[in-house]
């Protein structure tokens, strides 16, 4: 029996996720030449990267164009719930993701004629969204890097329609490097010569390198504070560059950090001399965008029967010192209920910086590990590294021992569940309804 008809593709594959990563080009352009170079075949590529808001950006560039009426792909990681958010097709809600048979049937193919050679499970799954996309027609393609950027298998593109770099921090050190610059360096890698790039806002050190890039690949350029800029203002904001003035209400997604992103999908529609939208195009999309795991308000669900009445979940992926600080701005202006953190993380993550943000703005810290992850921090280095802090922390066996923990304190709390886009995936799957 062939082992094909033993087990799926998936289930053969999974497993092999993130062990096998390795940064590099030379497979996957190999794997697409086989199978006929399908990425030559997919018009208006938007290639995203950065270390923060990379996915909120992409969120709100998918609403916006679909509400102008355009058919919108996407290609995300990593996969919260369901391994096919990765591939959506045509929006991005859940009903764009792609369908099992499908899914099986393109990494089934790209397998068949890898014949074996060595290959990494991002390679062979971004391979086979790219196999996916060359029969869509759709009239823009979102493509997010898994990694970095410079050796990204997504950048594989040699001509996006534009590219676009969101805020860049420390994250991913054991394959970008310790330093800042080393980091630039990686995510500038998608800067095209003769291109056209939108740069969020980056730290100053961060902006030269991309300048310098900029201008030795004769790359057009829109860049934050220089060729457009947000003001906020008291029930609104305004979004301004030389194509357009746009007064604009908040975007769905909380956090003053979502201005920023907001605004440089803004820039990066702006900078499609083909397309010219209306203000209510913009502001249906940023009102509608949906990025799940990203300071999220969970509603009623499975998780509220676990704690008391009046008592908040939130929750949000962020898992360095950069995303640390976003949400902690955004949680100062919520001061009714003491703020109580359940926390893991995975083991190459350093939990004292995504910490040291919340310093007198945290009341405790419940430390937790990822479930069924190998990688997982030891819960009892985050306690420890919260005390260093001065924060009182504990340790719990799991999500629901943490929850219910939040019962015995004598006030209502808010609490933030945060540290891992893992742990973000764990607690979705549980609060939309999965077995607990």
């Amino acid at each position: 029996m062939s082992p094909y008809e033993i087990k799926s593709v998936q289930e053969r594959i999974l497993p092999l996720y993130p062990r096998s990563m390795d940064l590099s080009l030379d497979r996957i352009t190999l794997l697409l030449e086989k199978l006929g170079n399908p990425q030559k075949k997919i018009k208006n590529i938007i290639h995203i990267a950065g270390t923060n808001g990379k996915g909120s950006v992409l969120a709100y560039l998918s609403s916006i164009l679909l509400a102008a009426g355009y058919t919108v792909d996407s290609y995300t990681s990593p996969h919260l719930v369901d391994f096919n958010e990765r591939i959506k097709i045509g929006g991005n809600d859940y009903k764009s993701h792609i369908d099992d048979g499908v899914l099986e049937d393109i990494l089934f193919e790209c397998e068949r004629v890898n014949n074996g050679a060595p290959i990494t499970i991002f390679e062979l799954i971004t391979a086979a969204a790219f196999l996916k996309y060359s029969t869509t027609d759709s009239d823009f393609l979102l493509l997010e890097t898994g990694l970095g950027g410079r050796l990204d298998a997504t950048n594989v593109i040699k001509k996006p329609l534009l590219s676009i770099i969101t805020p860049i921090g420390i994250d991913h050190q054991q394959f970008l490097g310790n330093k800042l610059e080393d980091i630039a360096i990686e995510k500038a890698g998608i800067i095209k010569k003769n291109g056209k790039t939108i740069l969020g806002k980056q730290e100053k050190e961060v902006l030269s390198i991309l300048e310098e890039y900029i201008k030795r690949l004769n790359n057009k350029s829109q860049i934050w504070g220089k060729d457009y800029n947000v003001t906020s203002q008291e029930k609104q904001f305004i979004y301004e560059d030389s194509k357009y003035r746009l007064e604009l209400p908040y975007p769905n997604l909380l956090g003053k950090h979502q201005l920023v992103n907001a605004g440089t999908a803004i820039s990066a529609i702006s900078s499609i001399e083909s397309i010219s939208l209306s203000n209510a195009h913009f502001e249906i999309g940023i009102t509608n965008a949906l990025w799940p795991g990203r300071l999220e308000k969970l509603e009623i669900g499975p998780l509220n029967n676990f704690i008391s009445n009046g008592t908040e979940i939130w929750l949000d992926g962020g898992h360095n010192n950069h995303a640390a600080i976003a949400i902690s701005e955004t949680m100062k202006e919520y001061k009714d209920k003491k703020l109580i953190i359940i926390m893991a993380m995975m083991n190459t993550k350093d939990s004292m910086k995504f910490l040291s943000p919340f310093v007198n703005l945290v009341d405790q810290v419940i430390a937790i590990e990822i479930p069924n992850s190998e990688n997982s921090l030891n819960p009892e280095k985050i306690r420890k590294n919260a005390e260093m802090l001065g924060i009182h922390a504990l340790t719990k066996n799991n999500l629901i021992e943490a929850l219910e923990y939040t019962k015995l304190l004598s006030h209502e709390v808010r609490v933030l569940i945060c540290g891992s886009l893992y742990l973000a995936g764990h607690v979705l799957e549980k609060h939309r309804g999965r077995a607990i």
